[in-house]
């Protein structure tokens, strides 16, 4: 089974999120919207669009997003089957969560690292 097929988003927290969101605009260039974030969509090697898109997103440093992980990160892996994979990660002893989001989004999973770090997995909706 193919497990992680790219990066899908970097979350991460911050004390004064909107003075961190100002910083990262004015001065890397990042286009970070109302939302909180920012979307950087794909490209192949001649710089032109494929599908696929990964979110950039600053959050409160209150923000139980992560929770139960105290990390103020996490990192959303693209995957190709999320139910197939969470049962595998389930099998192979993992601290797999039980619940799943699925939206006009995709499917959301979540599992912890060893360290106790949130890691979320993303099926895209089909086409995407």
């Amino acid at each position: 089974m193919r497990r992680v097929t790219g990066i899908g988003g970097i979350f991460f927290k911050a004390q004064d999120p909107g003075a961190l969101r100002a910083w990262y605009k004015e001065h890397l260039g990042i286009d970070v919207q109302d939302w909180g974030g920012a979307a950087f969509p794909w490209t192949d090697a001649d710089g032109k669009p494929v599908p696929g898109t990964t979110i950039w997103n600053v959050s409160g440093s209150a923000s139980d997003y992560f929770a139960p992980s105290a990390s103020p990160f996490m990192v959303n892996y693209r995957v190709a089957d999320l139910h197939g994979l969470l049962a595998l990660l389930r099998e192979e002893g993992c601290s797999v969560l039980e619940k799943v989001d699925e939206s006009e989004y995709g499917r959301f999973g979540w599992v912890l690292d060893p360290e106790g770090n949130k890691v979320e997995l993303w099926e895209p909706p089909a086409g995407q």
